[in-house]
């Protein structure tokens, strides 16, 4: 019989519908409602017209925004994952609890500054004539180009998501049940087999995670394409801003923003199908 739910039930869940219903589905139904609007005289006027669409998906500067921003967050996502690893493997095995929760407190200091604070930092040290570049011509090299470039970017990418990365493999990994690689061990399986068939399938739901969040923050990113790339390539953010100082074309910049939104719903779900999928 299948069991009822009570209104006490109910109303502990009102505050967070509610809260998803003001602040995302709300503002998501009105920026797909506006993506059907017209701009004239430089005022919007609602309408239900695919004027919008047209230009924006038959545009190649769309699609190379695109493309661009797709593949930097994909590269963001594997780079945070694999660079984040060795710290989090590290953390969760052969680390004390007190230093794990030094660690991981010291992980998360970064996010009290602002994130454009730190990427104005990156831009001096990645500057031509910054502290890099210095250091790397005392080796009689260089100087090398690494500001407005995609290098700078990618800096910039990782400054955002590679700390929260660390955290969230390193809980995953140290919630494993060492029973599992003791018995690995004992049935005379290698570390890497070790590592392989048992560490990383038994936290495959972390691992995975990690990488989403890393793509989605990465995907919509402004400031480190802007600041450290250089807007050349521009991505989706940027053209978002460009559309709309052209006119006051918001209903073509939100055509964008919905692009981005389903792009990034159809990747989370993806992950998240992949993360619990029962191995057969």
């Amino acid at each position: 019989m299948a069991k009822k739910t009570s209104l006490y039930e109910y109303a502990w869940r009102l505050p967070l519908i509610l809260w998803q219903g003001l602040f995302f589905v709300g503002p998501l139904l009105l920026m797909v409602a506006m993506s059907f609007w017209l701009v004239r005289n430089y005022r919007m006027e609602p309408d239900f017209v695919f004027n919008n669409w047209d230009r924006m998906l038959s545009r190649d500067y769309f699609w190379n925004a695109y493309f661009v921003t797709f593949w930097r967050a994909t590269l963001a996502a594997i780079l945070a994952s694999v660079l984040a690893f060795p710290a989090s493997f590290a953390l969760a095995f052969r680390a004390s609890d007190t230093v794990r929760r030094w660690a991981v407190f010291f992980l998360i200091v970064p996010f009290f500054t602002s994130y454009l604070v730190r990427i104005y930092a990156w831009q001096v040290l990645l500057a031509e004539s910054g502290p890099l570049n210095a250091i790397i011509g005392f080796l009689g090299l260089g100087p090398f180009t690494m500001l407005n470039s995609g290098f700078g970017a990618m800096v910039g990418y990782m400054t955002l998501v590679l700390p929260l990365v660390v955290i969230l493999q390193t809980f995953s990994l140290a919630a494993i049940d060492k029973s599992l690689i003791e018995a690995a061990r004992n049935l005379g399986a290698n570390p890497r087999e070790t590592l392989l068939r048992v560490i990383v399938p038994a936290a495959k739901v972390g691992l995975i995670i990690g990488f989403v969040f890393a793509f989605i923050l990465s995907f919509g990113d402004f400031v480190s394409p802007f600041y450290l790339g250089g807007s050349n390539p521009p991505t989706l953010s940027i053209l978002i801003v460009d559309t709309t100082k052209s006119g006051q074309q918001w209903p073509r910049a939100a055509v964008v923003a919905v692009m981005m939104i389903a792009t990034l719903f159809v990747v989370a779900f993806a992950a998240v199908a992949a993360a619990y999928r029962k191995r057969s």
